[in-house]
């Protein structure tokens, strides 16, 4: 059980072990305090980038929960997720004003850009794609969002364009922490 990760805090090699000792931190914290589930599960992701079965049982001991209430949980809200994600969380509105609008076309762009599924991560680590049903920017349909970025009016030949802005700040990332620059 001692796979190599990156904290996703912090992008720093670690081992699962050493990421499950800082949850065990975030237990301490929240371990007597009511409704701290869901902010245990928040941190916990942020932690270790999702939310594996190791880490589920260990917060279900830590809470006096039982497994199946903590994993019951994770498994409503999709905000959760049970698989490593990609840096970029890319998710395709397909509700209704964004169906009619195309928002199946934007899809399949991002499924043939991307080379992935629905609930799949490129291979480099780098997205993750995703389906909403509804964002609440009806009047902006087609939407997507790439984390926290909102695009609008999105249209099928212009998902190439998105993506690469994020390849792009990704790869200037990458040329800093190479070159010696602290971030």
């Amino acid at each position: 059980m001692s796979e190599e990760t990156k904290c996703q805090c912090c992008q720093e090699e670690v081992t699962e072990e050493e990421l499950l000792l800082r949850v065990d931190k975030v237990l301490e914290k929240y371990r007597e305090k009511p409704g701290a589930l869901i902010p245990v599960l928040q941190t916990t992701q942020a932690i270790m980038g999702y939310l594996p079965k190791s880490a589920l049982k260990k917060i279900a001991l830590g809470l006096g929960k039982s497994y199946s209430e903590v994993a019951g949980v994770v498994g409503f809200y999709s905000f959760f997720s049970t698989v490593p994600r990609g840096k970029h969380l890319v998710r395709v509105c397909l509700g209704t004003a964004c169906y009619v609008r195309g928002g199946t076309a934007v899809l399949e762009a991002l499924k043939k850009e991307l080379g992935i599924d629905v609930g799949e991560t490129t291979p480099d680590k780098l997205f993750t794609l995703e389906v909403a049903r509804c964002f609440g920017a009806c009047g902006l349909a087609p939407v997507l969002t790439v984390d926290d970025d909102v695009h609008h009016r999105v249209k099928s030949r212009k998902v190439g364009e998105i993506l690469a802005r994020y390849r792009e700040n990704q790869h200037e990332k990458t040329k800093e922490i190479e070159g010696g620059i602290s971030l």
